[in-house]
């Protein structure tokens, strides 16, 4: 079953490697308060029920929270589905909105949830490796990043007055 095309539709040229950086820097910031928000009812409201004020300041005061594997994969989801859910609809998170930015499929439609999946976590070691996945962009003949080709997706720039359409 073919995948609506996104709106606006058309031929766009694709984005530039500074409309990505900055889309992903105001990105950055929601994402950052997302993990904090979710850290602090994790810690605050979930490890309080489960160990008591009392306990739960020991383990705090022992560096025993510093490291949690539930917590660590609760945010790793959460940050996922953030992305996700953005990437599948709109082709457009809140950052790529102002930048005027969007992920889509080559003709045009939104990409599907394995499609985020692989983008997602070829992006980390893309940055990780000091952002050598962004930056080949520059380099690629395709003019795309490690998780573009990957997931066989695109990221356009919309004309300025798109959001009238």
């Amino acid at each position: 079953m073919a995948k609506p095309l996104l709106k606006p539709s058309g031929n766009f040229p694709l984005a530039g490697l500074g409309k990505r950086l900055a889309a992903m820097f105001y990105d950055s910031l929601l994402v950052i308060a997302l993990v904090m928000v979710l850290t602090l009812i994790y810690q605050q409201v979930v490890l309080r029920l489960i160990y008591g004020a009392d306990k739960l300041q020991q383990l705090s005061e022992s560096g025993q929270l510093d490291i949690d594997p539930l917590l660590s994969t609760l945010l790793l989801f959460s940050v996922f589905a953030f992305f996700a859910k953005f990437w599948t609809h709109t082709g457009q998170t809140l950052g790529m909105q102002v930048w005027g930015v969007r992920v889509q499929n080559k003709d045009g439609s939104a990409i599907s949830l394995w499609q985020a999946l692989l983008r997602f976590f070829v992006a980390i070691p893309s940055l990780l490796l000091g952002g050598l996945g962004y930056f080949w962009l520059v380099f690629s003949a395709k003019k795309a990043t490690w998780h573009d080709l990957y997931s066989d997706s695109v990221v356009i720039q919309l004309p300025k007055n798109a959001h009238k359409k």
